[in-house]
């Protein structure tokens, strides 16, 4: 059976579903909120079946609106990348390249892994955002975003995935802290200490409160920073103690009166892979970056961290 949806539809379908109002959705295609119910309406009556369920507060997804959803994104993502080979014919790559990474690997690696590629490319875009890997690996899988950046320990699947560096969790310390003289320390034996955290959006700072959890404590940092450096002039001021990776702090230690120590925890040493859909799949753009990438890590990212005791 042959269904006529169009293409504009299908956005606006997906548009409504993300913000779970038919009036921003409507909003967010440029149309009417009565021409956007109108058109709902029309694709309910082309695929025979309820799509959305309207209520006071918004509307939901029913079976068969799941169902769509998944196919609708597949299709805008694949007239995306038609649009991204066509533009090789007019010569040069240029487009949009959707990445989602965990924390470390979006402020210690891609910044440098990126700007080589975007130096030679003039008209390429990269929208890069923070997430925990579970949820980079489900974005990746249902093609909400190109590329994406996650940490072990994650299943990858059937996506395309290569080494993309290593990296560890040191505990940044006062020079005064009492555990300064430890060679290492569990993430639990630390839970009584006061934290200087990132926000409470950053993919670290969930990772860390999941872990807590997980061991029956809690993980409230009494001060929330945006930025690792942040961290490390609060953690200076004996404000608490913090979490980051040592590629960050061992930048910092040798400029501020901070120490660290490392993380007793199999999970603090990362490994990051950096996953995709499979290359053949891949508009040229997406392929060529998730190429470039992959080599990049090879040659320049760091192997197996080996953290020793003694701070400079």
């Amino acid at each position: 059976m042959a269904l006529r949806l169009e293409i504009f539809d299908l956005q606006l379908f997906i548009h409504i579903v993300e913000v779970s109002s038919l009036t921003q959705g409507a909003s967010r295609s440029a149309i009417s909120p009565a021409a956007a119910s109108t058109r709902i309406k029309n694709m309910e009556s082309t695929v025979g079946a309820r799509l959305l369920n309207r209520t006071p507060q918004g509307v939901t997804l029913t079976s068969a609106g799941r169902s769509l959803l998944s196919h609708a994104r597949q299709v805008i993502q694949q007239m995306d990348h038609l649009a991204f080979d066509m533009c090789d014919f007019r010569g040069g790559l240029r487009g949009q390249v959707k990445v989602l990474a965990h924390t470390t690997s979006l402020t210690e690696f891609l910044p440098q892994a990126l700007s080589g590629f975007l130096a030679a490319h003039q008209d390429v875009e990269i929208e890069l955002q923070e997430a925990l890997s579970d949820d980079v690996i489900r974005a990746v899988s249902s093609n909400e975003v190109d590329i994406g950046v996650v940490s072990t320990p994650v299943t990858t699947g059937a996506l395309w995935a290569r080494p993309f560096g290593r990296n560890r969790l040191v505990v940044v310390l006062p020079s005064q802290s009492e555990f300064v003289q430890l060679p290492s320390i569990t993430f639990a034996d630390t839970l009584t200490a006061p934290y200087v955290g990132l926000s409470a959006e950053s993919a670290l700072n969930r990772f860390m409160a999941r872990v807590a959890t997980q061991l029956g404590g809690e993980y409230r940092p009494r001060v929330q920073v945006s930025t690792f450096e942040a961290m490390c002039r609060m953690v200076e001021a004996n404000v608490g103690i913090g979490i980051a990776p040592i590629s960050s702090v061992e930048r910092y230690v040798k400029s501020m009166n901070i120490r660290y120590i490392g993380l007793a925890d199999s999970w603090a040493i990362r490994e990051h892979i950096l996953v995709t859909q499979h290359l053949e799949a891949l508009p040229v753009l997406v392929r060529n970056l998730a190429q470039h990438l992959a080599d990049y890590a090879q040659t320049h990212l760091p192997g197996p961290v080996e953290l020793s005791y003694g701070n400079p």
